[in-house]
């Protein structure tokens, strides 16, 4: 049965408005962010996610974890449709266009405690672990997949500012809730009209108003990457003087010597 929509129809008709939408606000609103730094954090994100999300769907699409409609797609490449990789961009871009909106205005330094970034660490790891578990089971190969993918990034991005993040954790938690309960509401409509399907043998078989709980977590954490990769990347910028130059610790290690 051919679908009424395409992938790419569902791009245009869901995504696209909004992003347009937030552009113009952004640029008219004085406390919103835009310029060199927040854009560029935004050019960083988008690289990433097609780069670090490529090999997860090539994996999973074969493994029979999710699959498209009958001329649902235009083309594919390796196993993905080339409506994907836009999608990967364009979610980075609505969800770092919302962020843009109510940036965190928080000032804090970037030291961090020790114990901070290693529990940071552990909390990205332990994920990755609960995900490999997961993985040899038939009905949570999904669910193993994404935590075991999921973990690595987290751990990184907690274990850096977990401190900052948990200081600024109003402004982010509305910067990731609010994209990804629309994104949530547009990838139930998708699946109703059969753009795509997802694998009952491969999923836990719990939903959210029809929604696998398993798509629902892919939003939500790819949402939290964006979100607190773009605040982290800007608050770093903004106190990158706090690092010790090259040449301040050379100068520093001279000194030593010559007290010697």
């Amino acid at each position: 049965m051919t679908v009424p929509i395409t992938y790419f129809g569902v791009l245009l008709a869901f995504i696209v408005p909004p992003i347009l939408i937030l552009y113009r606000v952004a640029r008219r609103r004085d406390r919103a962010w835009w310029g060199v730094r927040p854009l560029s954090g935004l050019s960083i994100l988008i690289a990433l996610a097609v780069i670090y999300t490529t090999p997860l769907t090539n994996r999973l699409i074969p493994a029979g974890v999710w699959w498209y409609g009958e001329g649902a797609v235009v083309a594919t490449v390796w196993h993905t449709p080339i409506e994907e990789y836009l999608f990967f961009v364009l979610q980075t871009t609505l969800t770092a266009f919302w962020l843009f909106q109510d940036p965190p205005a928080i000032d804090r330094s970037l030291g961090i405690s020790l114990a901070h970034r290693l529990w940071g660490v552990f909390s990205g790891l332990a994920l990755v672990a609960a995900g490999w578990m997961l993985i040899g089971g038939t009905s949570t190969y999904y669910l193993g997949w994404l935590l075991a993918w999921a973990g690595p990034v987290l751990a990184i991005q907690w274990g850096f500012g977990i401190t900052y993040l948990w200081d600024t954790r109003q402004s982010v938690l509305v910067a990731i809730s609010v994209p990804t309960l629309y994104l949530w509401v547009v990838d139930r409509i998708a699946i109703a009209l059969g753009i795509w399907v997802i694998s009952d043998a491969h999923t836990v078989g719990y939903t959210l108003l029809g929604l696998p709980v398993e798509e629902a977590l892919f939003f939500l954490v790819t949402n939290v990457f964006v979100v607190q990769g773009i605040v982290m990347y800007v608050w770093l910028l903004e106190h990158v003087h706090e690092l010790p130059s090259p040449a301040g610790t050379l100068s520093r290690l001279d000194a030593r010597s010559d007290d010697r």
